[in-house]
């Protein structure tokens, strides 16, 4: 389906404000569920309607809910289906083998996710600003592993890739 029309359709959902059934509509549009049963949504009960905060709830190995604000649709089309991919990410560590224990490893790959599209290719790109954003916190995340331990060396390069990608984004800004 192309994006006008993937709108177009959010568009309906929204008018009736099946908020939730949107969500699930844009999981199946852009291919993010990983599996058939991969759990749920449900409204976030600590919303601020500044704020764009999503959650993966559930223990690892269990089922997990993604937690949404009431609000989700009211920002930028892009960030949110990037927002849908790393949570999706989550859904994935969090219940396909091998299982991801590590927080810190989660968040990297998640937030790597959203720079790349590794793993979701149809996502769309993000803008500079939310690149820069979610670029510094997956470094955030990758400096909090144990220096020079072994998860370090295992996202070395995605590391790299962060910061050099983080660097065209700066030079993009000073032109």
């Amino acid at each position: 389906m192309e994006l006008s029309q993937i709108k177009l359709h959010l568009k309906a959902y929204l008018l009736h404000q099946q908020t939730l059934d949107a969500a699930h509509f844009l999981v199946r549009s852009f291919g993010l569920a990983t599996h058939d049963d991969w759990g749920a949504f449900d409204f976030r009960k600590d919303e601020n309607k500044e704020l764009i905060v999503l959650t993966t709830e559930g223990e690892v190995g269990e089922a997990q809910t993604i937690m949404i604000p009431r609000n989700l649709f009211d920002f930028d089309f892009n960030l949110v289906i990037n927002l849908l991919a790393h949570e999706m990410v989550h859904i994935k560590q969090k219940t396909q083998e091998p299982l991801v224990f590590d927080k810190n490893e989660r968040e990297f790959v998640a937030h790597y996710e959203m720079l790349f599209h590794t793993i979701f290719p149809q996502v769309p790109e993000m803008s500079d600003f939310h690149k820069d954003w979610f670029g510094n916190r997956a470094l955030a995340y990758y400096n909090r592993m144990d220096a020079g331990g072994d998860l370090q060396k295992k996202y070395e390069k995605q590391k790299s890739e962060i910061e050099s990608l983080l660097q065209t984004v700066q030079n993009n800004k000073n032109e």
